[in-house]
C-alpha cells in the first residue's frame, strides 16, 4: 500500500492527478461495473480505489482500462485479485495523434498470475504492443471471447488448443506467418478472424472447427486453402479477398450453409464450375480466363502484376517485393514496381474529410480532393511508388496550377505533379511519385515559376504573363539560393466592381519569395506591365503607385517614394532588396493602401448561395448544399427530378475552407443525433470545388396527424478562419453578424404509415433487443425500426450480406408476399435475434450495408453508434463531476 501510495503520489506530479480525485474516484465505481478507459488517469483512479475501497473493487464483474496509461504496468499487478472478473478490456487507441490516428497501447505482456482469474470470459487487448500471446491465457478456463487485433503478434502458442470453450477469436492485423495445428482442437469456436496477417499456409486441422460460421481468412499472403475447410458444415461466411490464391478446392460449393464467398483480389485463372455457379461467390479483381506465362518466356517481361480492386474509405492490403497494382472504388490508384518493397508490407489506407484546423491552404489554394492518408509513414521505398489521386478541374485552368500537396507531420509541400484527363470519362487525375507515404491532398495553386540564382545572376519571367520579370544581377548573392514568383492577374472589371470606381485601374499582383532570410547584396529590378488603359504617354506619375504587401496581404505600404521609378511605353521598373507582394495601381485616391487591402481580400471570397430541398418521395430527407453562385442553376437542374424546395438563398460571401452552421428552427428538428452536430446544429466546412452537401432526416415534436408543419432552416457561420482578414474577422462579429441565410422546410401532414400502428412490429412479436456490446456500441429496437424505414427494395442483398441464407429469403418473401414492409422487418429482426449474443454483430450489420450499396443507411447506423459511445462517455464524467462539485459544496459550507 506504501507504494501504491507512492505512484498516487507521482500521478499528481505527472499532472494526472486533481484534487477530486478520490471523490471521482468513488463515484466511477457502479454495481459490479468499472468503466475507467473514459478517463485519462483510469489507472490512478483504480490504484485509488483499489487502496480505500478493497472489498467492492474485489468484487467487480467487469472491468475496462486504457492501455495508453501511464500507470497500466503497475496497475496489472492488482488485477489477478480481482477473483470475480468475467470482462476485462485493455485496449489502447483511447489516444490520437493530432491526425486522429490511433496510437497504440503500451501493454506487452500479463503477469504470470493473470492465470487465477478462473471466472474471466471475455478478454480484450486490441491495440497493443503484444509480440507473442501471453502463456497465462491458456490457463483462463472461462474464456469465450478473445481479442487481439492490431497488435504485432507473430506467432501463437501451440497449446493454443487448450481453450477448450472459446467462441470468438479475432487476431486481425498482426503479422502471424502460420498458425499451431492445435487451432483446431477449439471445437467451440464459432467466429475466427485473421484477417491481414501474413499466413501462407493453413494446417488441415482447420477444417475441425466444426461449429464455425464465419471464417475470415482476407488480406494474407495464402496461395491455396486445404480442402479440409469443406468440413466446416456451420460455416455461413468465408472471407478469402487480397490473398494470393490461385486455386480453390470445389469442395467448397457442397458447404449446406454458405451463403458468402469472397475470393476478390487474388490471383485465380480458372475457377471450378460448382463454386462459380453460386449466386453469393465474388470474384473481382482476379485474372479469369486469362493464360499461364511461358516459362521459358522471360519473366521479366511476362509477369503480370498482381492487381487489387478495393473499396474506398479505409482498408489495407499487401505489398510484396513482386509488386502490385492497386485501385480503389473512388478512383485512386497505386502503382508499386517491383522491388518497391523488399519484403512484405502491409500498407493502410484512409480517406479523410478536411479539417481546416491541420489542412492549412494558403492564400488564393484551392482545394480539389479529400484527404488520403496513407500507412505506415516514414517507411522508405526501394523504388518510387506511384500515386493517381482524382480531382475537381479548377475553374481557372490558366492561372493556377493542380499539384499533389503532401503533410510531414510539421508542414506541408508540393510534389512533382502531372496531371491528365481520362478520354473515356473526362474525369481529372494528378499523378506523383513517392518514396515514403504520409497525407496526400489536390490543390490548385497560383501557377509558381521558380529558379536558382548563382552569384554570377540570373532572368526569372512568369508563364502566366511573360511581360513580368525579375533580373538578377551579378553579385546580388553569394551563395546560390531558390526563388519563387507567383502571378494572380486581375481585370479591370473587378477593380471597378469592388471599389465602384471606374478610375481605379491595377496591374496583376506578384508574389516572391526565396529560401533565404537574408537581403540581396544588390538591388534585384523587377518589370511589371503599367495597369490597363495606362501607357508611357498619357502616365500621369501623380497617380502611380507601388504597393507592398506583407505576408498575409493584411497590410499594403506605399513605397512610391521609397523607390526609383522607370518607365517604357509598356512598363514600370523598380529596384528592391527583399521580397513579397508587390501591386502597381493608377488612381486618384490618396489612401491607396486601404484600398488595395479591400481589393485583396475580396478576390478571395466566394459568392455563394445555399439551397435547402425535400426528396418528393420522401419529405422528411432534406438536402443542404452551399453551392458556389455560378454552379447554382446545374445543380437545381440534376436535383429537380428527385426534389423539390425552395428558390435559393440570397447571395452571401464565404472565405475557402471557412466554417458555417445549418440548424433546423420553428418545429423541425433532426431525427438522430449526429457526430457532425453541434448544439443541435450541423457543421459544414465550405470548399469551392467540393460538395459542401449533407443528406439528412428531419422530424417534429408537432403532431403531424393533424396538420403540417411549417419550419425553416437558417445557416450561420462558425468560427472565424485564422488566415483571414483581421477586418474581416472584425466585421463577422456581434449578435447578428453570423446569421447567413433562412430557407422555409415544410413538413406534410401524415398518413396512416405501417412503422405508426398499434402493433410496432407489425405484427411481429420478438423479445427486447439489445445488440452489440459497450465496445461497439448499442442497437435498440427503435433503432432498429428506424433502418427498416430506410431499406426498401434492397432487403434482399442486405439480407444474403448479413449471412440470411438463401433459403431464409425466399421464406421470408413468401411468407410475407405482397408486403415489402413485413419483408424488411422479418429480415431484419430475424437476423438480429439469430445475431443477439455476437459482440461484432453491429459493424457486421455496418458492413453489409456497404456491401449492399446502402453507404447512406451505413452511416446512419454508425452516427447512432458514435453518439451512444459519446453520451455513454459523457455520463460517465457527468456522474464523476456531480460528485466532485456536491463535495465541493459541502467543503464551502463548513
Amino acid at each position: 500500500m506504501q507504494k501504491m501510495a507512492e505512484l498516487l503520489g507521482l500521478g499528481d506530479e505527472c499532472g494526472e492527478g486533481t484534487s477530486g480525485a478520490p471523490a471521482l474516484a468513488g463515484s466511477c465505481l457502479a454495481d459490479n461495473r468499472l468503466n475507467l478507459d473514459v478517463y485519462p488517469d483510469g489507472c490512478r483512479r483504480f490504484l485509488q480505489l483499489f487502496k480505500e475501497q478493497w472489498g467492492e473493487v474485489v468484487q467487480v464483474e467487469f472491468l475496462r482500462l486504457s492501455s495508453n496509461d501511464c500507470l497500466l504496468d503497475t496497475t496489472l499487478g492488482s488485477l489477478p485479485h480481482l477473483k470475480h472478473l468475467k470482462s476485462l478490456v485493455l485496449k489502447g487507441g483511447h489516444a490520437r495523434d493530432e491526425f486522429g490516428s490511433y496510437q497504440h497501447g503500451s501493454l506487452t505482456s500479463l503477469p504470470p498470475d493473470f492465470g487465477n482469474l478462473r471466472c474471466l470470459t471475455h478478454l480484450d487487448l486490441s491495440f497493443n504492443r503484444l509480440s507473442t500471446l501471453p502463456g497465462c491465457i491458456l490457463h483462463l478456463p472461462s474464456l469465450r471471447v478473445l481479442l487481439v487485433s492490431h497488435n504485432s503478434l507473430v506467432t501463437l502458442p501451440e497449446d493454443i488448443g487448450c481453450l477448450s470453450k472459446l467462441t470468438f477469436f479475432s487476431a486481425m492485423k498482426n503479422q502471424l506467418k502460420d498458425l499451431p495445428q492445435s487451432l483446431g482442437e477449439l471445437s467451440m469456436l464459432q467466429d475466427l478472424d485473421l484477417s491481414e496477417n501474413a499466413l501462407e499456409l493453413l494446417p488441415e486441422e482447420v477444417g475441425n472447427l466444426h461449429n464455425c460460421t464465419e471464417l475470415d481468412l482476407s488480406g494474407n499472403r495464402l496461395s491455396s486453402i486445404p480442402d479440409s475447410l469443406a468440413n466446416l458444415k456451420s460455416l455461413r461466411r468465408l472471407h478469402l479477398h487480397s490473398n494470393l490464391l490461385v486455386t480453390v478446392p470445389a469442395s467448397l460449393a457442397s458447404l449446406p450453409n454458405l451463403s458468402r464467398l469472397d475470393l476478390q483480389n487474388n490471383c485465380l485463372r480458372a475457377i471450378p464450375a460448382e463454386i462459380q455457379a453460386l449466386p453469393f461467390v465474388q470474384v473481382r479483381g482476379n485474372p479469369l480466363g486469362e493464360t499461364e506465362p511461358s516459362p521459358q518466356a522471360d519473366k521479366s517481361s511476362t509477369r503480370r502484376l498482381q492487381r487489387l480492386f478495393l473499396a474506398s474509405g479505409e482498408g489495407s492490403f499487401t505489398v510484396t517485393s513482386e509488386g502490385c497494382r492497386v485501385v480503389l472504388s473512388c478512383g485512386i490508384h497505386f502503382y508499386f514496381p517491383p522491388g518497391a518493397a523488399s519484403e512484405p508490407l502491409r500498407i493502410y489506407f484512409r480517406s479523410l474529410t478536411p479539417d481546416p484546423q491541420w489542412v492549412k491552404l494558403r492564400h488564393h489554394d484551392v482545394l480539389l480532393s479529400r484527404v488520403l492518408e496513407l500507412q505506415p509513414h516514414g517507411v522508405q521505398f526501394q523504388q518510387e511508388v506511384q500515386i493517381w489521386m482524382p480531382y475537381i478541374s479548377p475553374q481557372t485552368p490558366h492561372q493556377h496550377e493542380v499539384v499533389v500537396r503532401t503533410f510531414s507531420g510539421q508542414s506541408w509541400s508540393d510534389l512533382r505533379t502531372r496531371v491528365k484527363q481520362k478520354q473515356r470519362s473526362k474525369k481529372c487525375v494528378a499523378h506523383c511519385c513517392v518514396l515514403h507515404f504520409s497525407w496526400f491532398l489536390v490543390v490548385s495553386r497560383l501557377v509558381q515559376n521558380e529558379c536558382r540564382v548563382p552569384a554570377e545572376g540570373t532572368l526569372l519571367f512568369s508563364s502566366v504573363d511573360p511581360n513580368i520579370k525579375v533580373i538578377f544581377p551579378p553579385g546580388a548573392t553569394k551563395e546560390p539560393r531558390s526563388i519563387k514568383l507567383q502571378v494572380l492577374p486581375v481585370s479591370a472589371e473587378e477593380i471597378e466592381e469592388i471599389t465602384a470606381n471606374a478610375g481605379c485601374r491595377a496591374s496583376p499582383l506578384l508574389y516572391l519569395s526565396q529560401d533565404s532570410t537574408v537581403d540581396f547584396l544588390k538591388p534585384v529590378r523587377i518589370q511589371l506591365p503599367l495597369p490597363p488603359g495606362v501607357t508611357g504617354l498619357n502616365l500621369d506619375r501623380s497617380r502611380l503607385h507601388i504597393l507592398h504587401g506583407d505576408l498575409e496581404g493584411q497590410t499594403w505600404n506605399d513605397i512610391t517614394s521609397e523607390v526609383v521609378l522607370e518607365f517604357t511605353h509598356l512598363y514600370a521598373v523598380f529596384e528592391v532588396t527583399h521580397f513579397s507582394w508587390y501591386w502597381l495601381w493608377y488612381t486618384t485616391k490618396t489612401y491607396i493602401g486601404g484600398i488595395a487591402k479591400k481589393v485583396y481580400e475580396r478576390l478571395r471570397l466566394y459568392q455563394v448561395n445555399f439551397i435547402a430541398l425535400q426528396r418528393k418521395k420522401d419529405p422528411e430527407q432534406v438536402l443542404l448544399q452551399c453551392v458556389p453562385k455560378h454552379k447554382v442553376d446545374p445543380v437545381l437542374k440534376k436535383l429537380q427530378n428527385r426534389y423539390r424546395g425552395p428558390e435559393p438563398s440570397d447571395m452571401v460571401e464565404m472565405f475557402e475552407g471557412e466554417q458555417f452552421f445549418a440548424a433546423f428552427e420553428r418545429g423541425i428538428s433532426i431525427d438522430m443525433d449526429r457526430p457532425d452536430c453541434v448544439d443541435g446544429r450541423l457543421s459544414f466546412i465550405f470548399y469551392s470545388h467540393l460538395k459542401n452537401m449533407k443528406e439528412i432526416y428531419v422530424t417534429s415534436p408537432v403532431d403531424r396527424k393533424g396538420q403540417a408543419v411549417k419550419g425553416q432552416v437558417s445557416f450561420y457561420r462558425g468560427a472565424v478562419p485564422d488566415s483571414i482578414p483581421e477586418d474581416a474577422s472584425r466585421r463577422r462579429k456581434g449578435p447578428d453578424s453570423l446569421w447567413l441565410a433562412t430557407l422555409p422546410i415544410k413538413l406534410p401532414q401524415l398518413k396512416p404509415r405501417w412503422d405508426e400502428s398499434p402493433s410496432p412490429l407489425y405484427g411481429f412479436s420478438f423479445p427486447p433487443l439489445n445488440l452489440g456490446n459497450a465496445e461497439t456500441g448499442y442497437l435498440t429496437q427503435a433503432n432498429l425500426l428506424s433502418i427498416a424505414r430506410r431499406v426498401g427494395a434492397d432487403w434482399q442483398s442486405i439480407g444474403l450480406n448479413l449471412g440470411l441464407t438463401y433459403q431464409q429469403i425466399e421464406r421470408i418473401g413468401y411468407n410475407n408476399r405482397e408486403d415489402l414492409n413485413k419483408q424488411i422487418l422479418d429480415m431484419l429482426f430475424s437476423w438480429a435475434q439469430q445475431n443477439s449474443e455476437d459482440p461484432d454483430c453491429v459493424s457486421k450489420l455496418i458492413t453489409a450495408m456497404k456491401e449492399s450499396g446502402r453507404q447512406d443507411i451505413a452511416d446512419e447506423v454508425e452516427a447512432i453508434i458514435e453518439l451512444g459511445r459519446q453520451k455513454y462517455s459523457e455520463s460517465i464524467r457527468r456522474v464523476g463531476l456531480e460528485q466532485e462539485s456536491s463535495t465541493e459544496d459541502s467543503a464551502i459550507a463548513m
